[in-house]
């Protein structure tokens, strides 16, 4: 599902324009982006955990040159997912 796809159906779903229903999709995408660049952690009751981690800098080896470089320490956006949410998708989505 594509964003626009995305957008349809959730305006279907609850009966708004889909100019309203992109309006307020781009207003929770940017804040969920602010807070995560500050480092906030957001839990979505019965969806799951978003976190923002910092992974250290670790030596990597090109395996076909053989040569070794640094890869510099980054920040990862992590999800772990609620344990209902995490049955329900390895089932396929049966309840």
């Amino acid at each position: 599902m594509n964003n626009k796809e995305f957008i349809a159906a959730l305006s279907q779903k609850e009966s708004l324009l889909q100019r309203d229903t992109q309006k307020l999709v781009n207003l929770l995408v940017a804040e969920l982006t602010s807070q995560f660049e500050n480092g906030s952690t957001l839990t979505v009751q019965n969806f799951g955990q978003f976190e923002v981690k910092k992974k250290l800098e670790r030596v990597v080896v090109n395996p076909s040159s053989g040569q070794r470089m640094l890869v510099p320490p980054k920040l990862v956006l992590n999800f772990k997912s609620y344990p209902a949410l995490k049955e329900r998708t390895q089932k396929g989505g049966e309840s």
